[in-house]
């Protein structure tokens, strides 16, 4: 499915190279104010630009269709959409071959060969583009909820500029680590068991391309620590514990500190270095290089859209919990 939420509810359309790639809101209260100028800020961090990513730069500027009048919010459906003008087509004639680490042959399966593979299709980290336009308004929900990724590590170092240049000098890619904290989260959020905060953060979480694990708290070296090294103790009647080892939640509810969670990418899938691979065309093996323009460290235009996946899995729990 392409859509999301239950009282915030988002529905995402497009391929990468399709004429248009959008986000349909549902269930956004009526009267915020909310203008085209609200979404510049988050909408150029994501864009590429910086060393180590893609060279297909779009205008990216956001066309509110619907459920904005007078520069606010009326709380019917928004509908934001994108154009799609800076695309080569051609790059991705790859002649009986599926690209290694991307999703071209699964989706071949899926859509049982109507598929549009052109820059991976509806499978593409372009689509994020509407997560972050949803994210924008699902901070304005929050209101005093401040929420910030940045990436602390790429390609296994701390060192992320010296890692990147390195990767391009071997025509490879990288992955990366992006860190995410939520501060003045109320105590209360979520369900307990299936609709806990991670199974939700991380549902929404797996929505962006290239994302393999996900931690929260101290969550991946917690099977080394004994209980009483792990458990955070409380300090005062606020429920305020000493340590956030948990990352802010308890038993799948927000416990009032800041949830703290680590996301892990793989490195981009599309690499210079020519790769042995199976043809389906010829059905041999055979050297297959990948032309076209490619994130080298994709991880580095990630953390606002971590951001982005936070405020709106955020933005549902705090509307079910204000009954709206």
């Amino acid at each position: 499915m392409n859509s999301f939420g239950r009282l915030f509810r988002i529905s995402i359309y497009g391929e990468s190279h399709g004429s248009e790639i959008g986000v349909i809101i549902d269930g956004c209260p009526s009267g915020i104010k909310l203008s085209v100028d609200d979404f510049e800020n988050d909408i150029a961090r994501r864009t590429p630009g910086k060393v180590g990513t893609t060279d297909r730069i779009e205008t990216d500027k956001p066309n509110i269709k619907s459920g904005v009048y007078k520069g606010f919010t009326t709380g019917m459906p928004i509908a934001i959409s994108f154009l799609n003008d800076n695309i080569i087509s051609e790059d991705y004639n790859f002649d009986g071959f599926y690209r290694p680490g991307h999703a071209d042959f699964t989706a071949n399966i899926k859509s049982n060969g109507f598929n549009n593979p052109l820059g991976g299709g509806h499978f593409s980290g372009r689509l994020t583009l509407p997560l972050v336009a949803a994210g924008v308004i699902a901070k304005k929900i929050l209101q005093n909820i401040n929420i910030q990724a940045k990436l602390i590590e790429a390609g296994g170092s701390k060192d992320i500029e010296k890692a990147v240049e390195l990767a391009i000098e071997q025509g490879d890619s990288i992955g990366g680590v992006v860190e995410c904290i939520a501060d003045n989260v109320n105590a209360g959020y979520g369900e307990p068991f299936f609709d806990s905060v991670e199974s939700v953060i991380s549902h929404l979480a797996f929505s962006i391309p290239g994302l393999k694990a996900i931690e929260f708290g101290e969550g991946i070296i917690s099977v080394k620590l004994k209980g009483s090294e792990f458990n955070d103790v409380f300090i005062d009647k606020n429920g305020t514990t000493a340590t956030n080892n948990a990352g802010g939640i308890n038993g799948g509810i927000s416990n009032g500190n800041t949830i703290c969670f680590r996301l892990y990418f793989k490195p981009s899938s599309s690499i210079s270095k020519e790769q042995r691979t199976f043809n389906f065309k010829t059905n041999k093996m055979s050297e297959f290089e990948i032309r076209g323009r490619h994130d080298v460290c994709y991880a580095l235009r990630v953390p606002v859209i971590v951001e982005a996946i936070t405020a709106i899995a955020l933005a549902d729990f705090y509307l079910i919990n204000k009954g709206i």
